[in-house]
């Protein structure tokens, strides 16, 4: 273990419910990288109070995990493009107590709906929180369309699907679409709906492409579901991945190569 000091910088996630994910990939980095910089998971239980942390005690960067993407939005000082378009943040980076938002989600979706070569065509996008929200617009700016929010609130789902001139559906039950993106907790392990399926078989089966951004199980039922009938699939770990490897350079100054994220990311999951 690398020696800590006064002058070692901070990095640290904050989520309801924290995994060993984040801390393998960046703490790895730190390593290889030789950079004095550690990385902490949290659960807060006052997310105020967590902020205010990161900034009265000079923590150099911050993630930001369910269900506080938005509820961060008033407790920094400025937003960056990537968080002010989608309103969402996953990202906070500290400068000398000027503490700025972005939003990595956005960018990690966009670039593996381009390498994995997805056909543009017809969308949904299961759920209406922060990371729907980046889900959405990387669809939308990247061509896809026409797309559905599908949420059970009809005000945030409404919301979201007209700001982008899409639709809104209360639930999945009929939908006939090339690409479905899970954007819920629908299984995520140690969540109330883990062994849950994110919309019923018949619809996987008419789908040409199935993405879940969960990360933990990579292997959630829905992806489970869409292997077993031969579609192709976009998992939560590649989108872990590249938000966490655009997280590092904003907190460092430092890009990894690919190779090293990669790398990073095996061991992070191991």
């Amino acid at each position: 273990m690398r020696d800590i000091t006064k002058d070692t910088q901070l990095c640290i996630s904050l989520s309801a419910r924290p995994t060993n994910i984040g801390t393998r990939f960046h703490n790895h980095l730190y390593e290889v990288l030789d950079l004095n910089y550690v990385y902490k998971a949290f659960s807060p239980t006052d997310i105020e109070q967590a902020i205010a942390g990161v900034r009265g005690l000079g923590i150099r960067g911050c993630a930001v995990s369910m269900p506080w993407k938005e509820a961060v939005i008033p407790l920094v000082d400025r937003m960056a493009e990537s968080a002010a378009a989608i309103q969402s943040v996953n990202t906070i980076v500290n400068d000398d107590g000027v503490l700025t938002a972005y939003n990595t989600d956005y960018q990690a979706i966009y670039n593996l709906l381009e390498s994995h070569q997805v056909p543009r065509g017809s969308f949904a996008v299961l759920g209406a929180g922060g990371m729907a929200k980046a889900a959405v617009a990387a669809l939308t700016h990247a061509g896809f369309g026409p797309g559905t929010v599908v949420a059970r609130n009809e005000q945030t789902g409404r919301a979201l699907a007209e700001q982008y001139g899409h639709d809104w559906a209360p639930d999945a039950d009929g939908l006939e679409v090339s690409l479905i993106l899970n954007a819920t907790p629908m299984g995520m392990a140690g969540g109330p709906a883990e062994h849950d399926l994110a919309v019923p078989l018949e619809v996987v089966e008419r789908t040409a492409t199935i993405f879940d951004v969960v990360a933990f199980p990579s292997e959630t039922p829905l992806i489970t579901a869409a292997r077993a009938v031969g579609k192709p699939v976009i998992t939560g770990a590649e989108v872990i991945a590249l938000q966490a490897a655009e997280q590092f350079v904003l907190y460092t100054d430092v890009r990894p190569t690919d190779d090293q994220v990669a790398e990073a990311s095996r061991i992070s999951r191991a």
